[in-house]
């Protein structure tokens, strides 16, 4: 009897336990989370945000030497590197014009040439130099030597033009890789806002004398802040 009644009470005890269980967890769903503790909250990780940066090219400034480099492998890279797209004409205009002046002169260079070997060969089916007559000019004993002599000065003359359109080609070349630089290097280059120009008078001496009054004259001094 006593034993029966043991496990009455063991046995009210246990579902007295599991109901109360049951309204503690009820009451902690229903619970606010600004009324529990610290402890007792769930740890939120933010997710990761790829933040871009975003270049300001207002601020920006070239490297010299990078600009340097590019216009030594590149012809106007330096002027592009440097944002200085308006000098591209410039550059690539002086290319183009010393490229076509050398084609030119050379083609010229070689027509006079040869026309002056087919007029120094007293051969007949050898008469290129014909294209460079006027009209109903003949080539005669008594003025091939003058001929001769004009096709030589104009083959002479045209070598000269187009050795010299090659070095103002050089030429061209080494300007765009000097302003490439010099425009990136001042680009970086302090520059201060205050100019201004201040006069004021100032003693001079004149070592005229070793006497400093005697060797010392009134004058005005001009100085420029920059």
């Amino acid at each position: 009897m006593q034993l029966m009644e043991l496990m009455v009470k063991k046995l009210a005890i246990l579902t007295l336990m599991l109901l109360t269980g049951t309204e503690i967890l009820s009451a902690q769903d229903t619970m606010p989370t600004d009324s529990l503790p610290s402890d007792s909250l769930p740890t939120v990780i933010p997710p990761l945000k790829v933040v871009k940066e975003v270049k300001d090219w207002s601020t920006w400034k070239p490297n010299p030497k990078r600009a340097l480099w590019l216009a030594l492998v590149i012809p106007g890279g330096g002027q592009i590197y440097n944002r200085k797209y308006w000098k591209l004409p410039l550059v690539y205009g002086g290319f183009l014009g010393c490229l076509y002046a050398m084609n030119w002169n050379n083609s010229q260079y070689k027509d006079y040439s040869q026309a002056f070997l087919d007029i120094s060969d007293n051969d007949p089916n050898t008469a290129s130099y014909n294209k460079f007559l006027h009209f109903d000019v003949q080539i005669t004993d008594n003025n091939r030597d003058r001929y001769k002599d004009i096709f030589k000065k104009r083959r002479d003359k045209y070598r000269r033009w187009r050795d010299l359109s090659f070095f103002v080609l050089c030429g061209v070349y080494a300007l765009s890789v000097i302003d490439a630089y010099v425009d990136a290097e001042l680009s970086v280059f302090d520059i201060s806002k205050d100019l201004s120009l201040r006069v004021e008078p100032t003693i001079i001496n004149t070592h005229a004398s070793n006497n400093p009054f005697d060797s010392s004259s009134i004058g005005l001094q001009c100085s420029v802040n920059f």
